[in-house]
């Protein structure tokens, strides 16, 4: 790997850690658009899910007093027959197949988002379930399951606190499984853990950078922000940009 991409590594790993250290969420669809420019999906998934653990750890132990295991246990039964077919998935797939379904997903998401106005309210938690499902299949398969169990969480009459909690206590969950599947496959090579040493300590910086802002600033105010940048991301890649 030449010395421009593991700059390009780093760079990206700050931002990724600084957007989820913001919102709880978001790593990955903001890293894995970025690192498809340049990376294979099969180097950039899994670099995306080890770099994903540090973050959920770290937020994780913040937030500590707000988890609630009862609201992740539908959510994480749900994700893990998902998990073993997404990690079929990537195996298979192109790299071009990949970019199409993850630029859909961000457009989906973003428009939902910006768009979509939906009051809280009371949720069956067998809807976790089913988020749990789409989050383990399209995590495992290319690092992006975020969408379904952000959507999920949304739609609750939790506070915001409680959301970032059980997102990054979920997520954390869901990374070690799918990490461990990723090295049963043989997917988690000695190159990806090359990149992954290349984004630690950047990937750390702008997670506790993130968080200090979380504290501090409007958070529904930047997640406009956000959503307006990943819709963007998701039409280029759509265009095969």
């Amino acid at each position: 790997m030449s010395d421009i991409s593991f700059i390009l590594v780093g760079l990206i790993a700050f931002v990724a850690g600084f957007v989820q250290g913001l919102s709880g969420f978001g790593s990955a669809l903001v890293a894995m658009p970025l690192l498809l420019q340049f990376l294979p999906a099969r180097e950039a998934t899994p670099f995306c899910i080890l770099m994903g653990l540090v973050i959920t750890t770290m937020l994780s132990i913040g937030l500590r007093r707000h988890l609630n295991w009862k609201k992740i246990a539908p959510i994480f039964l749900g994700c893990l027959p998902g998990i073993v077919l997404g990690t079929y998935f990537l195996k298979t797939v192109d790299n071009l197949l990949v970019k199409r379904l993850l630029g859909l997903i961000l457009i989906v998401y973003s428009l939902f988002n910006l768009f979509g106005k939906v009051r809280p309210r009371k949720i069956n938690p067998m809807w976790g379930v089913v988020a749990g499902f789409l989050t383990g299949t399209i995590g495992a398969a290319f690092s992006a399951g975020g969408p379904p169990t952000i959507i999920y969480t949304s739609l609750t009459d939790w506070d915001k606190d409680e959301i970032k909690a059980t997102l990054s206590g979920f997520f954390l969950l869901t990374g070690l499984l799918i990490a461990v599947a990723h090295a049963v496959a043989g997917i988690t090579t000695k190159r990806v853990l090359l990149l992954f040493a290349a984004g630690l300590i950047p990937v750390i910086l702008g997670t506790r950078l993130g968080s200090k802002v979380y504290e501090k600033m409007s958070h529904k105010s930047y997640l406009k922000l956000i959503f307006c940048l990943l819709l963007t991301m998701g039409v280029l890649l759509e265009i095969n940009f």
